[in-house]
């Protein structure tokens, strides 16, 4: 029999050590999307006590005339939103890993959904009825912008592509590294990443779109052909059109991966599925409650009370109404101590 020596057996450890490299390097852009939504999960659980919704001065003014036709479509809105957020708790609280690792081809697109019907309803007490994307987009960067948000959630980008600046997040400078933020630095590095690469992803975007059509594509001056090329000035002519970089933003992200074959890379990467979930559930049940709030505002607490009282039976007795009884209704009473400031 062949004797075993050290030199048989180093090569079979070398190919298993760059398999496990590969397995990383392939895992790694699901890492960094992970890492992204972990850190605005960390970001707003770990946010001062004076960041949450109960000190703006927007709710305190937010008023709405609304007759019943507007009532019926607000509620409708909010079942839809719900119902969204109702099936996506249900993946993340009772599957295992292994079932959330292939459910992301519907927790993505869920958790973006369940959003954008509750920013639907809190527009429509605005006056705002849409359910255009970029329409939503344009309005959720002015309300940013306007302090409509809490500041734990209320960070944006704005500025042309290659200066891009960020607000409402000091940290966000630093270099984002490739684990799980740790420390609010970390999270507000990552969470500035996430802005930058979004907002540079949608000025290319736009760029291709402006590009590919005759009538709007910039030229060269010179030979009045369409310039494959942008300087400064080009990309500065664009700013307007993109609006501020927010959450919404970012969540949309959720929509694209869902659509494109960068889910199957999610899917088969070596990741923590149920830390995703998690960061994902979390930060749709605080959006959701801010934007609860302020249909809660608008329409009044008694018959916003009345709209749970009415909801259909897979919502009765659920995270609707614990919710607005923890979160919602101390805004508006004595319980100052309970606050969307902190996570749902």
């Amino acid at each position: 029999m062949k004797k075993l020596t050290e030199e048989n057996v180093i090569p079979l450890f070398a190919e298993e050590a760059k398999k496990q490299d590969e397995n990383w390097r392939k895992s790694i852009p699901a890492q960094v999307f992970l890492n992204h939504f972990f850190a605005i999960n960390y970001h707003l659980e770990h946010s001062a006590t004076d960041a949450g919704l109960q000190h703006l001065s927007f709710l305190k003014n937010h008023q709405a005339d609304l007759n019943p036709e507007e009532v019926a479509e607000i509620t409708r809105l909010l079942h839809t939103c719900w119902s969204t957020e109702y099936a996506l708790r249900s993946t993340a609280e009772f599957g295992d890993e292994a079932y959330l690792r292939h459910a992301l081809y519907w927790t993505f697109p869920q958790a973006y959904y369940t959003v954008f019907s509750g920013i639907q309803a809190f527009l429509f007490t605005l006056g705002i009825k849409t359910n255009n994307a970029d329409v939503i987009q344009r309005e959720i960067g002015r309300l940013v912008v306007r302090n409509a948000y809490p500041k734990a959630i209320g960070f944006y980008a704005a500025g042309p592509y290659n200066d891009f600046n960020i607000h409402r997040l000091p940290l966000a400078a630093y270099k984002a590294g490739l684990q799980i933020a740790e420390k609010e630095i970390d999270a507000q590095a990552q969470i500035g990443q996430f802005l930058r690469t979004t907002r540079k992803q949608r000025a290319m975007a736009l760029r291709a779109q402006i590009q590919a059509n005759p009538n709007t594509a910039i030229r060269s001056p010179k030979t009045g052909d369409i310039l494959n090329r942008w300087n400064a000035q080009h990309w500065q002519q664009i700013t307007w059109r993109m609006g501020y970089t927010t959450f919404f933003d970012l969540l949309s992200r959720l929509r694209i991966s869902s659509t494109h074959r960068e889910i199957e890379r999610f899917v088969e990467a070596e990741i923590d599925f149920t830390l995703f979930h998690k960061s994902l559930l979390n930060i749709v049940s605080y959006l959701n409650g801010v934007h609860e709030s302020y249909v809660a505002k608008a329409l009044g607490l008694e018959k916003y009370k009345q709209l749970l009282e009415e909801l259909p039976p897979h919502l009765k007795n659920s995270f609707v109404e614990a919710r607005f009884r923890e979160k919602i209704q101390p805004l508006f009473g004595d319980e100052q101590e309970l606050q969307l400031g902190v996570a749902a």
